[in-house]
């Protein structure tokens, strides 16, 4: 968590316990006992032991969260100056229903974080990215993998498939910063994106009336990691959510200690992906 500064690192911490509970160690007893389990682990060590499964398949995926967006600014902003607020409402003091930071783009601070990982990703074998339908998180991917998009005048296509994925999205219901923009002004602002696989142009899945469950995440993450499976790229980055990125190691996926942290803005963790089917 180095390089953020002590008001975002506490409301991570915040939100990080705010994540945990009874509701995400249902999800995980959930997720391993299917018939098809998923284990993870860095990229110098291997995933947990699952007795009782045969390994189908194996991955390497480089998961990214976006880089810093308004509503995260605003947030921080807020708690600076000791403001406080109640998760998921529809209440004037919380910022995240600000109707300003509607599918919250990235900051100028969010886009040099993107850009700051180019060093390192231009050095991974990538063969698919993968990105959330929000802007902050599709801009994050353009940005940090950069050297795959075609040089000017842009006439070619990029060198590997861009793919917006709606079950890539974070968490959302209540917070309109997780609202997303419609396929077509998506589109319009990031045209190297294929946005086939996305059914509805407008976004079918916001409410402000609840936030999605745990279990209902949960399940679309679940889905997701399915047609990871079956594509045939090996080597894939994903850029998503804190949320999404938060439910997934601690309520999908087996993993250690290692893997399990709230994920900063701007953070890549690379990981092996297996997938396992039972005996």
């Amino acid at each position: 968590m180095s390089g953020h500064d002590d008001v975002t690192l506490q409301l991570a911490k915040k939100e990080q316990k705010e994540h945990l509970g009874p509701e995400m160690a249902s999800l995980l007893n959930d997720m391993t006992n299917r018939d098809i389990i998923v284990a993870a682990s860095p990229l110098d060590s291997s995933p947990p032991e699952t007795p009782g499964y045969t390994t189908l398949k194996s991955k390497t995926v480089h998961f990214i969260r976006h880089g810093q967006g308004f509503h995260n600014l605003l947030a921080d902003s807020y708690r600076s100056e000791g403001k406080t607020w109640t998760q998921y409402t529809n209440h004037p003091s919380n910022p995240y229903v600000k109707p300003e930071i509607t599918d919250a783009p990235l900051t100028h601070k969010g886009r040099l974080q993107a850009t700051s990982l180019q060093p390192l990703t231009s050095t991974l074998p990538v063969d698919l990215v993968v990105v959330s339908p929000q802007n902050r998180a599709t801009h994050t991917a353009l940005l940090a993998f950069s050297h795959l998009l075609p040089s000017p005048p842009f006439s070619s296509p990029p060198s590997v498939p861009f793919v917006a994925h709606e079950s890539v999205r974070e968490e959302t219901g209540v917070h309109v910063c997780d609202k997303r923009r419609s396929v077509t002004l998506a589109r319009s602002e990031f045209p190297y994106v294929d946005y086939s696989l996305i059914e509805s142009d407008e976004d079918p899945m916001f409410t402000e009336e609840g936030r999605e469950t745990k279990g209902q995440i949960g399940e679309r993450i679940y889905d997701f990691i399915m047609w990871l499976k079956d594509r045939e790229e090996g080597n894939v980055a994903v850029a998503s959510h804190s949320g999404w990125l938060m439910t997934l190691f601690n309520g999908v996926v087996i993993c250690g200690e290692e893997l399990k942290p709230w994920f900063m803005t701007g953070e890549l963790r690379s990981v092996k992906i297996e997938w396992r089917i039972k005996n």
